[in-house]
């Protein structure tokens, strides 16, 4: 059972996931030839079109499912924890066959490894909830799960549509080289 102090969050929280799945198919379709590419690029592009996509939808099943009135908060959790923890296998297996993983793009497994946390986490407490319906810390941990859901979703959709990153050591780095 949702806490009625949660209830604007998942409403809310469910509105921004169905605006951000609709950008993203925009995103996705605004750079379709970045998809169609043969190069080691494109199997890229598509995970993280993918994993935005598994975090959106991820967000937005637990937000709505805890508007609906009874216990399938519980149920939800646990099926798309195993769906996204499903997804992240995949792609890792995918990767590695392809021999990217192997490449200069480790990080893409190390992200991948992250999000396989985060569903790890939300398979837990979705069990935990399973078995304490009305324990609502474990609802307010599902609630800062589908945050984190948002924040790795927007991440990777960033990734996808190429927008410029900036990093400590880049920078550092540039600075360092630049003054020498």
């Amino acid at each position: 059972m949702t806490p009625d102090d949660l209830t604007d969050f998942f409403v809310a929280s469910a509105g921004v996931a169905g605006a951000l799945i609709g950008l993203l198919f925009v995103a996705i379709t605004v750079s379709e030839a970045r998809f169609a590419d043969t190069n080691t690029s494109a199997p890229l592009h598509r995970v993280r079109a993918r994993a935005a996509l598994t975090s959106f939808v991820n967000a937005l099943t637990i937000s709505l499912f805890a508007l609906i009135p009874g216990q399938k908060l519980a149920p939800a959790a646990i099926a798309v924890a195993c769906a996204g923890l499903a997804f992240v296998l995949a792609t890792l297996i995918s990767l590695g066959r392809l021999h990217i993983l192997i490449s200069r793009r480790v990080h893409e497994a190390v992200f991948l490894v992250g999000l396989a946390v985060v569903f790890g986490f939300q398979l837990s407490d979705g069990l935990r909830l399973n078995h304490r319906p009305q324990d609502a810390d474990r609802v307010s941990s599902l609630a800062i799960l589908v945050v984190v859901c948002f924040l790795i979703g927007v991440y990777r959709a960033w990734d996808l549509v190429g927008g410029p990153t900036f990093g400590l050591r880049q920078e550092v780095t540039g600075l360092l080289h630049k003054e020498n």
